[in-house]
């Protein structure tokens, strides 16, 4: 076992070069940092001739690049000749707004430059910043033993920011005196795992993870979700670890940056812990089906990885199974993703799953965002189940296993699978916020209040269950679409998978759904130097009101977000966005006439405020 782990030690020509952005000998060679960045990315290209480095320094755009092992952009140099020697804070450090960086209960930022409009805010100094507060953070909550040095761990997607900043996490994580240990290209839910998986030889588990991911955001973002064995930061931590880091970038010194490289390199682990996150959902497919060896034998199952994180799941996952997985696509990672955004709510990216499934007449099509958490699924008639279908997939396969549990989803969910859920499979619907840790966190809050959830799932993908420690995790949601496909086969029911489709046999969809953004100016003069979300909630005040007056349409009597009504066979919920100065607007209805009624609905009431911009509900009320 002693392979698995490897010590890793700076050199001189080690891969990624970081030596090389710090390296300094006894004052020799005072002006390194000048040239250091150029030296930094040079060992990550190819080189031929000097062309491609003439062509870096001359600011080559990084659309041009390689793929994501060697293609990374560059960046101004950070670091001042003096770095042995100073002990002052770093002036020319730019001045960074922390607190912008929150987006919910992740950390997002621009990491590449490139992009107009787009300055990089995810800077390396603001990196390890970072790294080094959720350190502090967690060796509070940990109560570290001064003997015991706390471990986290660290992977990321495919994206092409994802290594530089690896090493800027594992220095401020090191400069905290705590271990490292380094997953590379992973998950993010074998992130969370790791936390509790209980195998020494793998180091694990670790007292908290970090992942590296921007989502299914453009290739120039990036960003952090963190992970404790009690599951995701909330809103009001990373709130926290932000205001940590903005008084640890403001007193950094070059000496203090030599010092946390050296200890980087004392700290850091290398592990494959992919090893173990796939081996356990083999394992648990393979239980499903009664310990069949290879459950999925004849099973012709494709999956597109969109170039993300996710390609392992063929080869890993449903290989050992016995699928077979030719027509698979997209699974190399590639941090420009240049076939298309790794997002199960994207049609184009739906549309190239589809495809993959009739061309190769497969059962089933699987497809998966940047970092795992998020999935969908294809039928053999290419059939899509994402949104409100896969919602209605996965409470038939978790209501089948706990009858009458309640199922937790978003705001955006429609009213026919409320029907499909309470009266078709016997559970409860229960609606609340946008956004996936909200969904999350009621679910657990449920249960906590004596009301059984077993399942927590958004519009967006997002799906979390309570045997797997409510952590939202797309290959897991694929698991269970898999057990249910062995287990039928083990059962003596064949019909590939269709026994997927007919579980949600039943489920009333719209003719028309629609969501427009209406967006809240906010330099206009309405505002009058109030906040957007001040406006935004008059706005929604002013169309509950309206609503009240109007005997056609009906308030949701229970709603935890926005204005929510029926109204002309549909529905509309018009709802602040959790971030942005939007009022998202959600139509459903039977026909396209209908649905302009209830949008009607929602204009006449809008219209009073002048910094709202109804650009896009006009737009659709005109569309024939």
């Amino acid at each position: 076992m002693a392979a698995i782990v490897v010590n890793v030690i700076v050199a001189k020509n080690r891969q990624l070069g970081t030596n090389e952005y710090y390296s300094h000998q006894s004052g020799r060679d005072c002006c390194f940092a000048a040239a250091a960045p150029y030296n930094h990315y040079r060992n990550l290209l190819p080189f031929h001739g000097g062309k491609n480095l003439l062509a870096w320094r001359s600011g080559i755009s990084s659309m041009h690049l390689p793929k994501y092992q060697t293609a990374f952009v560059k960046r101004p140099p950070i670091y001042h000749c003096n770095a042995a020697t100073s002990t002052t804070a770093l002036p020319y450090l730019d001045k960074v707004d922390f607190m912008k960086l929150q987006n919910g209960s992740d950390i997002r930022g621009v990491a590449v430059p490139g992009v107009e409009g787009e300055p990089v805010t995810l800077t390396e100094p603001v990196t390890e910043a970072i790294a080094t507060a959720f350190s502090a953070w967690l060796s509070e909550k940990k109560k570290v033993d001064a003997s015991k040095p706390l471990k986290v761990s660290v992977g990321h997607d495919s994206r092409i920011s994802a290594q530089v900043l690896q090493d800027a996490v594992t220095r401020g994580i090191a400069s905290a005196g705590l271990n490292v240990v380094q997953y590379g290209l992973a998950s993010t839910p074998a992130m969370f795992n790791s936390t509790l998986t209980e195998d020494e030889a793998f180091l694990c588990p670790v007292d908290g993870a970090i992942m590296i991911t921007a989502s299914h955001l453009p290739y120039n973002r990036n960003g952090f979700k963190f992970f404790t064995n009690a599951g995701g930061l909330g809103k009001a931590d990373i709130k926290n670890i932000l205001e940590r880091a903005v008084d640890i970038y403001n007193s950094f010194t070059d000496e203090g940056l030599m010092k946390s490289k050296r200890k980087a390199s004392e700290s850091l682990k290398r592990v494959d812990y992919m090893t173990v996150y796939t081996s356990d959902l083999v394992k648990a497919v393979r239980k499903a089906a009664g310990n069949i060896e290879k459950p999925l034998a004849g099973f012709h199952i494709v999956v597109d990885a969109g170039n993300g994180a996710g390609g392992f799941f063929a080869e890993k996952v449903l290989q050992p199974l016995g699928a077979i997985t030719s027509g698979s696509q997209f699974l190399e990672p590639d941090g420009m993703f240049p076939n298309h955004i790794p997002n199960p709510e994207d049609k184009t990216a739906m549309k190239a799953i589809t495809q993959a499934v009739l061309e190769n007449k497969a059962d089933l099509g699987i497809i998966f965002d940047t970092d795992v958490d998020r999935s969908a699924v294809v039928d053999s008639t290419a059939r899509e189940f994402n949104r409100n279908r896969l919602i209605a997939l996965m409470s038939a396969i978790v209501l089948e296993e706990h009858p009458g549990t309640t199922i937790v989803t978003d705001s955006v969910t429609s009213d026919g699978l409320t029907t499909f859920i309470e009266n078709k499979l016997g559970g409860k619907h229960h609606r609340f916020k946008r956004g996936y840790k909200n969904v999350i966190d009621e679910a657990v809050r449920l249960n906590s209040v004596g009301e059984e959830s077993h399942l927590a799932i958004e519009t967006s993908g997002h799906g979390a269950l309570k045997e797997n420690h409510w952590l939202d995790d797309g290959a897991y949601l694929m698991v269970k679409v898999l057990n249910k496909l062995a287990s039928a086969r083990a059962s003596g029911i064949a019909g590939g998978s269709k026994v997927l489709t007919d579980l949600v046999e039943g489920l009333q969809e719209p003719g028309v759904a629609v969501e427009l953004r209406l967006k809240i100016d906010q330099n206009h003069p309405d505002l009058k130097g109030g906040s957007f979300r001040e406006y935004g909630e008059a706005v929604l005040k002013l169309l509950e009101n309206h609503v009240e007056s109007d005997p056609k349409l009906q308030k949701a009597p229970v709603n935890y977000e926005g204005v929510r009504v029926s109204g002309f066979g549909g529905w509309f919920l018009l709802r602040l966005s959790l971030h942005d100065p939007v009022l998202p607007l959600n139509i459903e209805a039977s026909s396209h006439e209908d649905a302009v009624k209830l949008g009607l609905a929602v204009a006449s009431a809008v219209k009073k405020f002048p910094a709202l911009d109804t650009s896009a509900v006009d737009k659709f009320l005109r569309t024939p």
